[in-house]
């Protein structure tokens, strides 16, 4: 064997000792590696391989960097629910979306025993049962649980005819309303209107039923506020009360009176008290509200003028004709 043969043939084993040497230390580690601890393998992630791609624009690497992991997810939602509840609103539909969500928490709360099965309504005179609760929002899909007591108190005292209202809840089933009417004190006519008030001129009906067809008749703008003081005034003389049909408020000044007989008193702006009386006085001792006259006017202070009907009139002037016709045989 030649010198090049000798040397290949020396080289060859180290060259084979070499590899056997770098697969052991491969296999060693791979052993070491599956072997170790369970928290160094944590604390170890794998890496995930890396995409190349260009870098981003600034804005795009500022919000990569800067706002927290997921909260594109959370913005998505939310503009899913944003976008969800604008639709519900543009489309009309906000109303029936409420009422099913509330139809649907109360009819839980029922069913887990919070369902409103006793009732109790006190002070009520005009308003039937049915009625204060319609007004009051609670009907029969309505939960004990979730009622809101201030809600319903605050629709009951919205209703003209309820000067207030309490609203007790006795759980799990019972509820109270006590309610304070008002009392119908008058009817109100306004650009030919009918209504019925009460003392305070709250409007409590916009139309008249016969049950009150027996109250005293205000007429004019103003009057439902000012017909309580001016009504106690003339209640306290019977003799002109009794006669009247309306009492009718004048450029939101004074009053004039309109008897049954059809018969017009014009009052004074002032001391009304005094012109009652005059009026009082004058139809015991001479029968004024019967004589044949159409109005009695007591504006001025120093004077009371009356205006006599037109037959009356006619009457008068015939008798005035009379008086002043020259006798026979008097002098020219």
């Amino acid at each position: 064997m030649d010198g090049a043969g000798r040397l290949a043939a020396t080289q060859r084993p180290q060259a084979d000792l070499k590899a056997a040497a770098i697969g052991a230390v491969v296999l060693l580690r791979e052993y070491l590696g599956k072997h170790s601890g369970s928290s160094r393998a944590a604390a170890k992630p794998v890496k995930r391989p890396v995409i190349d791609r260009d870098p981003p624009p600034g804005l795009i690497a500022w919000i990569e960097r800067h706002v927290p992991r997921r909260a594109g997810l959370a913005a998505t939602l939310l503009l899913l629910a944003a976008s969800t509840g604008l639709g519900i609103v543009k489309g009309g539909h906000y109303d029936d979306f409420a009422t099913a969500l509330a139809d649907t928490r109360n009819a839980l709360a029922n069913s887990a025993g919070f369902r409103i099965t006793t009732v109790a309504i006190n002070g009520r005179k005009q308003l039937s049962q049915d009625e204060i609760l319609a007004i009051g929002g609670v009907n029969g899909r309505s939960s004990l649980l979730f009622l809101d007591a201030i809600a319903v108190r605050d629709r009951l005292k919205g209703n003209p005819w309820i000067a207030d209202a309490t609203v007790i809840k006795y759980f799990p089933s019972g509820l109270q309303i006590d309610i304070v009417e008002r009392t119908a004190f008058a009817l109100w006519q306004q650009n030919g209107k009918l209504s019925v008030i009460a003392d305070d001129g709250a409007v409590l009906e916009p139309y008249v039923s016969r049950r009150f067809l027996s109250l005293p008749l205000v007429v004019g703008k103003g009057a439902e506020t000012h017909a309580r003081d001016f009504l106690a005034l003339l209640a306290r003389y019977p003799q002109v009360n009794s006669v009247t049909r309306a009492a009718i408020y004048v450029g939101e000044r004074r009053w004039n009176l309109r008897t049954k007989d059809g018969l017009d008193i014009r009052l004074p702006e002032t001391d009304v008290g005094n012109a009652l009386s005059t009026l009082s006085r004058l139809d015991k001792e001479d029968r004024l509200f019967s004589r044949d006259i159409v109005a009695i006017d007591m504006r001025l202070s120093d004077r009371l003028t009356v205006q006599l009907s037109d037959d009356a009139a006619k009457a008068r002037e015939d008798q005035l004709k009379k008086a002043f016709k020259k006798k026979p045989g008097d002098a020219a």
